[in-house]
């Protein structure tokens, strides 16, 4: 399965300690260097960036038409990271970008991407048994200042028959 990733699923599973529970799911993850760049240079001592630079089956793979992908920046005005990770999608026929942004997200979907962002990825990792306790790990990601609307978590948590009495 080829899997691209954006920066954001990346540094939010990374300040939860589960970047490498990634690995778990899928063998290789690509990202573009634009993504690279922005985690691991640009977020040199933040989280997620050692992690990344050290993790073996993420794989830096460049964009190969950089012109449009600047068009595409100044047109859409969406971020570098996200454009980037969709161009690099389409570019490797990807089966999956990991994303979380919503515009971001509403552009792959447009581009005929299937997208799964931290939520989904949490919670097939619980599905898989390789996360216990899917409330504390989402009491984590609030309490890392991860920018996921708790309604998001608590519909994931009724989703799989979690939620609170």
């Amino acid at each position: 399965m080829k899997v691209v990733s954006n920066a954001s699923p990346l540094v939010a599973l990374a300040r939860i300690g589960h970047l490498s529970s990634l690995h778990k799911l899928y063998e290789t993850v690509h990202i573009p260097t634009e993504v690279y760049n922005e985690v691991v240079v640009g977020g040199a001592g933040m989280p997620g960036a050692s992690a990344v630079s050290k993790a073996g089956w993420i794989q830096v793979t460049p964009v190969q038409d950089v012109v449009e992908l600047e068009k595409a920046i100044v047109k859409t005005g969406l971020g570098t990271g996200e454009l980037s990770a969709i161009f690099l999608a389409k570019q490797l026929a990807a089966d999956l970008i990991l994303m979380d942004e919503r515009k971001g997200r509403r552009l792959a979907l447009e581009e005929g991407l299937s997208v799964i962002g931290c939520i989904g990825i949490l919670e097939e990792l619980y599905r898989l048994g390789e996360i216990k306790d899917l409330r504390h790990i989402y009491q984590e990601l609030l309490r890392q200042n991860v920018r996921i609307d708790s309604r998001t978590l608590q519909a994931s948590l009724n989703q799989l028959g979690l939620a609170s009495a």
